[in-house]
């Protein structure tokens, strides 16, 4: 047989035999028709049925992807994945389908989409190849392939997302009723349309440079200690946020003495060379390894591995799920996405770790949930300046005439064509000429929003007398590598990037940032900031240029300098307290946009509703109330202060059923009640926990002391962290040896009786009973239990979470 295929017809006869065989199935496809996939529908469920790994991406280019075409997908089969590519206006045509089983692997690429016209008898050109033909090709393709599928360009399509495309599908199509034409002249133009997708060459400074000498120093020191005691006290996962500069890496390796085997991984492949040489310097008596497919590197004592490559099934069960006592997620704010929590739901380590600069809420929501909302130690750039660990910043706040709300907002990002009309202008950039030739100092790393605007700007500065280079991913005439040695030697003034400089590239020397886009998310936007804040011999201070005009989050992020909470500084200037040593100079018409801003600012209830249901787009429906705190950009707290509770919000938010409403308008004191009891300990939730174990019908009962107390003590001794925050006073200590009977008359003393001095007659204790003094209706039990176990859950984590090595916080 041939290890080259050319296939001109019926492909789908081709992709049947794969599909039989294959243990790993990829469809990368620019649309997806109705018709395609009723034809490749029944393999591919009887391929998920026997475990295959499958996975599916179109794209959402000119609106072509038919809704009922994702609706049909996503049915075939719960596991196999579905995402859609956000084109954003760019055009999105690759045809891919790969496919892999144990001892080869086959691939075909070429102009057939998923449609029935493609797979048959379309005139359709499509080369297929062997794996053992050309293994080096195959790997880079599937490694491709991963990237795409996992990029924050995608969405996984469920219930939510796919109501979301219809309407947009919906709506194009009614503006666009000459498509053919629409396309054609698109298809035109699009090689001058940017893309923000950059692909990163090698790290070029390892980050032992500012230390020297190897052993915990600055934060380490006190990150560690929090972590160890994190790990001893029980928890089995938490998150560290340090910010850039400090060390992450090596922290992350002084931890891992504790363990014998350690996994660590990384979203880029440079990242994982970076870590490997991080550790060896801590670990010298261990083995280290990159997993990149191959075994023997996976059974090093330190396997270091792309997120890509594990997620993969084939790669991701050559190991035993307990195979790693510790696990290191680097920059763990990436960890949202779905490719980690498949791997993260498989392995079964004794902790795992994740470590970031910059998981804002408000842009990384989901790693909350990841290391279940626990934070084992926290310390942002602004508090590193104060003590001096980084160095400190004079920020100089440019007025940017831009009018912002002109241009059309594509649910993260401002609608790039637009964006550059109003960027590509010489007006502009001669205004941002003068506001750098003002502050800047002598090495500067300049932030753009897209290549052609970097482009542009750097011819600009050209043309005016400095050298500067455009550095993207289509720059072909100099490496990263070459423009940071130049920039550093000072043969350059400056480098235009997009997104290159956003993570694991450390340039000490830089002295001077200049902002030239709008903030579209803080995390990056921290992240940059970071790139010149490094210590370095000949930096007194890192300069901050930064265009500031009446874009989203631009009154926000001005409060990452600040010095003071927020809450205690609401009434004051928009001019943030920095720290020491450090300056901010605004622009009267800055002050004056911020203000007008802040008057401005959404209301609350309305960012509520709109945190809500991201959501629920999120998971596909309706989240739970803890769901909500772990997942959501606000916390869930902010809900139940302004709606009493959760439920009372979804009633609000129309979210309920018409059934659900009675309910909720019958039992509002009650889920009010339990979502607003003062918990100085946990006991309160604890007992009602033990009531709801018995189940929907039965859990409203009385209950005695006594019937509480099995759980009552199973319930804080299973977790050392439960017994150190609630069950290790004098009294409680000497009940860790069970004894019934004072086991229960803790609980009548404390949460039973308590409660029902304070529950306005909902509960009561007494003869040693404890109930509820209200009736619930046979009808109302499934919904008042579900609700009652959603707040009951919600505030028992909330209430055990662990908070930054702060002092446990009380649940009121």
């Amino acid at each position: 047989m041939s290890k080259v295929e050319f296939v001109k017809s019926h492909l789908i006869e081709k992709l049947k035999e794969h599909i039989e065989t294959s243990s790993t199935i990829y469809i990368l496809t620019s649309f997806v028709m109705k018709s395609g996939v009723d034809i490749i529908k029944e393999p591919l469920k009887k391929a998920a049925e026997r475990g295959a790994d499958i996975k599916i991406c179109a794209g959402d280019y000119l609106y072509v992807t038919q809704p009922e075409a994702l609706r049909e997908l996503i049915a075939i089969h719960p596991n196999i994945e579905i995402r859609l590519w956000k084109s954003e206006g760019v055009s999105f045509h690759p045809k891919a389908y790969l496919f892999e089983h144990q001892n080869d692997g086959y691939f075909i690429i070429g102009s057939s989409n998923l449609s029935r016209s493609a797979l048959t008898s379309g005139v359709e050109w499509n080369i297929g190849v062997h794996k053992c033909l050309e293994e080096s090709v195959f790997a880079e393709v599937m490694n491709e392939f991963l990237t795409l599928f996992y990029a924050e360009q995608t969405v996984q399509v469920n219930a939510e997302i796919l109501k979301q495309y219809e309407e947009q599908y919906a709506d194009y199509h009614q503006r666009h009723a000459n498509l053919v034409r629409q396309w054609t002249k698109l298809e035109e133009v699009e090689f001058m349309l940017p893309t923000e997708t950059e692909k990163e060459p090698e790290i070029i400074h390892d980050e032992k440079a500012p230390y020297r000498v190897i052993q915990p120093r600055f934060a380490q020191v006190e990150a560690l200690a929090q972590l160890e005691a994190t790990y001893e006290e029980g928890y089995d996962r938490a998150m560290v946020v340090m910010a850039t500069g400090l060390g992450k890496t090596y922290l992350a390796a002084f931890f891992a003495q504790k363990f014998q085997r350690v996994l660590f991984i990384a979203h880029r492949e440079e990242i994982l060379h970076q870590a490997k040489r991080s550790f060896a310097q801590i670990l010298s008596d261990k083995t280290l390894g990159i997993y990149d497919g191959k075994m023997k590197e996976g059974q090093a004592d330190v396997v270091f591995a792309s997120i890509f490559t594990l997620s993969m099934k084939r790669h991701l069960e050559i190991f035993a799920q307990d195979a790693f006592d510790l696990i290191v997620v680097d920059e763990f704010h990436h960890a949202a996405a779905k490719s980690y929590e498949r791997v993260l739901a498989y392995f079964q380590p004794k902790f795992l770790l994740g470590i970031t600069a910059t998981p804002d809420r408000n842009d990384y929501k989901d790693v909350y949930a990841l290391c279940d909302g626990n934070v084992a130690y926290r310390i942002d750039f602004i508090e590193a300046v104060q003590r001096g660990w980084l160095a400190p910043f004079r920020y100089y706040g440019v007025y940017d005439d831009t009018d912002y709300t002109k241009i059309a907002w594509r649910g993260n990002r401002y609608d790039e064509e637009q964006l550059l009309q109003a960027q590509l202008r010489e007006e502009m950039a001669e205004r941002i000429l003068q506001a750098w030739e003002k502050y800047k100092q002598t090495k500067t790393l300049v932030f753009c929003s897209s290549i052609r605007q970097a482009d542009f700007l750097a011819d600009y500065f050209n043309k005016r007398g400095y050298r500067t280079v455009s550095l993207h991913s289509k720059q072909v005439h100099i490496t990263r590598k070459q423009a940071i040695e130049q920039l550093e030697r000072g043969k350059i003034d400056a480098i235009f990037t997009v997104d290159l400089f956003n993570e694991g590239v450390d340039i000490p020397a830089v002295d001077t940032l200049l902002f030239v886009r709008p903030t579209e998310s803080l995390t990056i936007f921290t992240q940059q900031v970071g790139r010149g804040l490094r210590l370095y011999p000949t930096k007194q201070y890192c300069v901050i240029i930064d265009l500031i005009g009446n874009y989203r989050n631009a009154d926000i992020k001005i409060a990452l300098f600040d010095t003071e909470k927020e809450e205690k500084r609401k009434q004051k200037s928009v001019i943030p307290v920095v720290p020491d040593g450090c300056a901010i100079d605004f622009d009267v018409r800055v002050i004056h946009l911020l203000e007008e801003m802040r008057r401005k600012r959404q209301p609350r209830k309305e960012k509520l509703l709109v945190d809500y249901y991201d959501v629920k787009q999120q998971l596909g429906r309706r989240p739970t109330y803890l769901e909500l705190h772990l997942y959501g950009r606000s916390i869930a707290k902010e809900y139940r202060d302004e709606f009493k509770s959760y439920v009372g919000f979804l009633y609000w938010a129309n979210e309920l059923s018409e059934r659900e409403k009675e309910a909720f308008l019958k039992y509002e004191a009650w889920l009010t009640e339990v979502e607003r009891t003062t918990m100085t300990k946990s006991y309160k939730m604890v007992v009602l926990q033990a009531m709801l174990n018995r189940g929907p019908s039965r859990w409203h009962l009385p209950m005695t002391p006594n019937e509480a107390a099995p759980f009552f003590y199973q319930y804080f001794m299973e977790k050392e962290y439960r017994k150190r925050i609630d069950f290790s006073d004098g009294e409680t200590k000497r009940l860790w040896q069970y004894d019934e009977q004072k086991v229960a008359k803790l609980i009548a003393k404390m949460p039973m009786t308590k409660w029902s001095g304070s529950s306005n007659r909902l509960v009561s204790f007494e003869n040693n009973v404890f109930s509820l003094n209200f009736s619930i209706a046979p009808a109302d039990e499934q919904i008042l239990y579900q609700w009652t176990q959603e707040i009951c859950e919600y505030r028992l984590h909330v209430h055990f979470e662990r908070r930054g090595g702060e002092k446990q916080e009380i649940s009121k």
